[in-house]
């Protein structure tokens, strides 16, 4: 029972080193969306949260970018 306890707690911890959580003041910019790391660095914002969580990103338009693309093909037509 002592050794199984042991070997939980081992496992708790292990896992417990393994969680990744973002937080506090994250500097963004304005115009690309590009995120500034603690050593001054720009990274896209997709990269800078799959390097500290276990986030994945897939990509596609929301609906009013897709009309604002649509609109701006139809004035350069």
């Amino acid at each position: 029972m002592r050794k199984e306890r042991e070997e939980l707690i081992l496992e708790l911890r292990k896992a417990l080193a393994n969680v990744k959580v973002l937080k506090g003041l994250l500097p963004i910019c304005a115009w690309c969306k590009k995120i500034r790391d603690d050593k001054g660095y720009w990274q896209q914002i997709e990269a800078y949260i799959s390097d500290r969580s276990e986030a994945d990103f897939s990509h596609g338009i929301c609906p009013s970018c897709a009309e604002k693309a649509r609109e701006s093909k139809d004035s350069t037509s």
